[in-house]
């Protein structure tokens, strides 16, 4: 606009993206119900300041990922409440990290969807550790990583994926939780919590196990928020609550659209006026499926 000479405030353009917004509502509705049907979901969170707020309260902002898409919500606590909210029917398995918010939603659910846990934020406990001791867990779970690297060189097949994870992946786990076992460490050592973290979480570390298409770690879903803590870092939060959910509507269909592959603009010109036009809300990872 200013490379045309036109003289636009901030109020102006505010209120041209809210129109936006709620033109793409139903978009990103449709969006979140699609991804509570997913058999497999990461899960993470993190802050979200609101901007003018008595000492700028913080906010959550709460990521639901998979393969081909992710949806932001932004809520006023990182309580259990809102992660109910977020997962609403979900019924599949949820990977995360060690937070126990996760866990007791599932429990309260009657077992509603089951709760994978990261490899990657045990290994992040063990380096922090250093020592010899802790080498050996680093080592252990390094070589877990191994396997999925010989499973990229080949042909995606969910089922040799299973067989080397029977094959090489078990016995490994079986040798670090023997090790775990016999270690010794006072608990409120720095290897001792970490022991302690690997403990608490084994159930759902173990998980992927038997189920392939767990992937071993949650970093796809840190990868996708890497957009919007980008974007907070250099506009610090938003304004009102009105802000948080524009925000989480956009960030949802243009980082969906970048994981598609597709070319975030164009998806998001296209979903618009699919909207203007009453037709049914374009969801590019389906339309791209097809």
């Amino acid at each position: 606009m200013a490379r045309e000479g036109l003289v636009v405030d901030s109020q102006t353009l505010w209120d041209q993206v809210l129109r936006l917004a709620r033109l793409l509502l139903p978009t990103w509705e449709a969006l979140w119900l699609e991804q509570l049907r997913q058999r497999v979901l990461g899960a993470d969170e993190t802050r979200w300041p609101l901007l003018g707020s008595p000492g700028q309260t913080k906010w959550h902002l709460w990521a639901l990922a998979s393969a081909h898409a992710v949806v932001y919500r932004v809520a006023d606590t990182r309580g259990a409440e809102a992660a109910r909210e977020l997962l609403k029917d979900f019924s599949g398995v949820l990977v995360t990290d060690g937070y126990a918010v996760y866990a007791a939603v599932a429990k309260q659910g009657a077992g509603r969807f089951r709760v994978a846990h990261c490899w990657a934020h045990v290994r992040r406990k063990f380096l922090e550790c250093g020592g010899p001791e802790a080498d050996v867990a680093v080592r252990l779970i390094g070589e877990l990583y191994q396997v999925e690297r010989e499973y990229q060189t080949g042909p995606p097949d969910v089922g040799r994926l299973h067989a080397l994870r029977q094959q090489k992946s078990r016995p490994v786990v079986a040798r670090l939780h023997a090790w775990a076992l016999e270690v010794r460490a006072l608990p409120e050592s720095a290897l001792g919590k970490a022991l302690g973290y690997l403990g608490n979480l084994w159930p759902g570390l173990t998980r992927f196990l038997d189920d392939a298409l767990i992937p071993l770690d949650n970093n796809a879903t840190e990868r996708a928020l890497r957009g919007p803590v980008v974007g907070r870092k250099n506009h610090y939060g938003s304004r009102s609550r009105r802000g948080t959910e524009v925000a989480a509507i956009l960030y949802s269909l243009l980082e969906s659209a970048k994981l598609c592959g597709g070319e975030p603009k164009a998806y998001l010109r296209a979903a618009v006026l699919a909207a203007l036009h009453g037709e049914p809300p374009l969801l590019l990872h389906l339309h791209a499926a097809t």
